[in-house]
This record gives C-alpha cells, sequence and structure tokens, in this order.
C-alpha cells in the first residue's frame, strides 16, 4: 500500500508538471505567433495533450461527470489536430478544408458517446469503438509520420527540418504505443506503475517539445504568411548580407536565369549544392535567409513556371503541346506542373495559353 501510494504521489507530481508545461507551451504559441496556422493548431495539439494527462490519470475515467466531457472530448479528437499540425507545420501550401472539422467532431462525438452512453450500459458497442478509436489514433500517428519524412530533402527552414525527427522519432510513436496498449487493455484500469511510466513519458515529451519550440522558433518556424517571410528576410538580408553570401546568390542566379539549370531531370539541392561547389546545408541556409524560401522545389518550380510563361506566350509555339512545354521547363509530368502553374498563376496552363494570345491579337 505505501508502495501504491508512493507511485501515486509520483504519477501525480509528474502529471501536474506536464500539465503546466504543455499548457504554458500551447499559451506561448498564441501569444508570439497567434496569426500563423501552425503555432494554432500547436497550440491546440498543447492543450489536447494537457487534457489526456488528466484523462489518462488512475480513476479519471471510473467516475464519469459532465464536467469531465470538454476534457475527454479534447482527448478523443486531438489525434486529428496533431495530424493537422504537421500538415501545416510541413507543408507551406496547406489549407484548412471543412471535412478537417468533420472528422475531428466524428472521433469526439464516437470517444463521447462510447464512454458516457454505451460503456455505462454494457452496449457490445462500446468494445469495437474503443478498439476503432484506439486503431485510428495509430493511422492518424502513421499519417503524421508521412507527413513530417516527405519532402524532408526540400526543406529549406533549417528549424523546421530539426523539428522533423520529433515528430516522427518522439510524438508519433508514443501516440502508435499508446494507441495499441488502450486495445490490449480493452477497457481495464491501467496498473499504477504503466500508469506512472505513461507519466514520466508525458512529462518527458512536454519537455522535449519545449526545448525544441525555443530552440527553433528563431528561425521562421512560425510564419503568419509565406510572403511575410520572404519579405522580412528580405529586409534582413538587404541590411547585413556578407560579400561572401552575396557572391554566392550572384553564382546561383547565373546558374537558375542563365544556365536554366532548373531544366534539368530531377533536380535536386544535392545536385545544386555539387554544382556550386557547396555543402547542402549551406546551400538551404542561403535560398532561405538570402532569398526567403522555404522549400526547395518551390524555389525552383517559380523559375521552371516562369519558362513556361514565356513559352506559352510566344505566338510561335501556339501549337506546341503543354506536356513538351512542361517537360522542356523541367517538370517530369503535366500533372504536377498544372498543379504548381495554376497555384502560381491562378489559371490553368491551357486558359493562360488562350489569354495570353488573346491579348495579342487584340
Amino acid at each position: 500500500m505505501a508502495g501504491d501510494s508512493t507511485i501515486l504521489v509520483l504519477d501525480s507530481g509528474l502529471r501536474g508538471a506536464a500539465a503546466v508545461l504543455l499548457l504554458l507551451i500551447g499559451g506561448s504559441l498564441v501569444r508570439d505567433y497567434g496569426k500563423s496556422p501552425p503555432a494554432r493548431l500547436g497550440a491546440a495539439f498543447a492543450i489536447g495533450v494537457a487534457a489526456y494527462v488528466f484523462c489518462s490519470a488512475p480513476g479519471f475515467s471510473d467516475h464519469r461527470e459532465f464536467w469531465h466531457a470538454p476534457i475527454l472530448g479534447l482527448c478523443s479528437g486531438n489525434v486529428v489536430i496533431f495530424w493537422l499540425f504537421t500538415r501545416a507545420m510541413f507543408d507551406d501550401s496547406f489549407k484548412h478544408r471543412w471535412w478537417h472539422a468533420s472528422i475531428w467532431i466524428l472521433l469526439v462525438g464516437s470517444g463521447l458517446l462510447r464512454l458516457f452512453v454505451w460503456a455505462p450500459a454494457g452496449s457490445s458497442l462500446s468494445e469495437p469503438v474503443g478498439i476503432a478509436l484506439s486503431l485510428t489514433s495509430a493511422g492518424f500517428a502513421v499519417l503524421a509520420v508521412a507527413q513530417s519524412v516527405a519532402g524532408w530533402r526540400a526543406d529549406l527552414v533549417e528549424g523546421r527540418r530539426q523539428l522533423r525527427p520529433l515528430v516522427v522519432g518522439g510524438v508519433a510513436t508514443y501516440i502508435t504505443i499508446i494507441a495499441f496498449a488502450e486495445i490490449k487493455l480493452r477497457g481495464r484500469p491501467v496498473p499504477l506503475a504503466a500508469s506512472a511510466m505513461n507519466a514520466a513519458g508525458l512529462a518527458t515529451m512536454a519537455a522535449l517539445i519545449a526545448w525544441s519550440l525555443l530552440r527553433t522558433t528563431g528561425h521562421g518556424l512560425f510564419p503568419e504568411t509565406v510572403a511575410s517571410v520572404a519579405r522580412a528576410m528580405g529586409r534582413s538580408t538587404q541590411e547585413g548580407r556578407n560579400p561572401q553570401d552575396a557572391k554566392l546568390l550572384s553564382a546561383l542566379a547565373r546558374l537558375m536565369t542563365v544556365e536554366r539549370i532548373y531544366r534539368k531531370e530531377g533536380l535536386t539541392i544535392g545536385m545544386l549544392a555539387a554544382k556550386m561547389g557547396l555543402p547542402e546545408y549551406r546551400l538551404r541556409r542561403l535560398i532561405n535567409q538570402g532569398l526567403g524560401h522555404r522549400n526547395f522545389s518551390a524555389f525552383v518550380n517559380r523559375y521552371r513556371i516562369e519558362d513556361a510563361k514565356a513559352a506559352l506566350e510566344d505566338p510561335g509555339q501556339d501549337e506546341v503541346p503543354i506536356l513538351t512545354i512542361a517537360l522542356d521547363a523541367g517538370f517530369q509530368s503535366v500533372g504536377p506542373f498544372n498543379r504548381a502553374f495554376k497555384a502560381e498563376a491562378g489559371v490553368t496552363p491551357s486558359d493562360y495559353r488562350r489569354l495570353a494570345l488573346a491579348r495579342r491579337g487584340s
């Protein structure tokens, strides 16, 4: 009994520390970067994890009361928030969709129905719904890992690159382990020792997140918009650019505009760095901090799209297939070209050609 009391005290202390740290993280993100979608989602995720700190505490679910519902709801839907956070953080073109909220509402509703209706009534739905929710958590953790890995090589923001391993190796793995532990327990109480280990894991995860954010937020991790970062970086680099960087930027501009290296099939940042005789990290920093770009593919595609625009505006090429123009500009297929072109120009390549030729004929 004395041993159990010691474990409970330790468990409570670790959970309290984790909850306070997580709420401080959430509040700091809202205060400092409240206009940035990744920061808002990061704050929501931190608050959701703080709710989970209480949800998973020994005895919390044994006596369900009305005021428990918001906390339990946050726990049920937080894995969706985590997935959306990784998407917003690691994909600069991410946009919120109505169905994102629908998924969150579905998980929250299912979790609350199970805890407050089906489980107390002994319904046969309770166990399969619980297993489905746990598997869903693991599935969204896998999606978050995929989002964190995708585009890693093309990421030019050093702080964001450093954050990816934490998401892949830490939070997503933790969510997956907890999900399968819940499936194995099937609603049975968590052993006190396992609960204390869970509390220690939560406290460690909170500390790692706090440390990572404190270490990286000065590197454009949470921009309001990509354009605002580009403007800010443009001002700072013009004020404090050293002669060596200016020389390298001039060499880079020559490669892109004169030699048109962007036309090279499958161009990677490694290939471009080798061409310039630079380490990859040095070229990433040069493009990010010197030109304001956050993604290598977006940086290269801007040149490719300008090349394609010139071809589409040329009356002498009005019979050239759009696929040929896309391939000549450096795209490997017409699908990515169409998407990138429309995102940049606001119209499809076909419409752009038609409008450009109509202007010339008028």
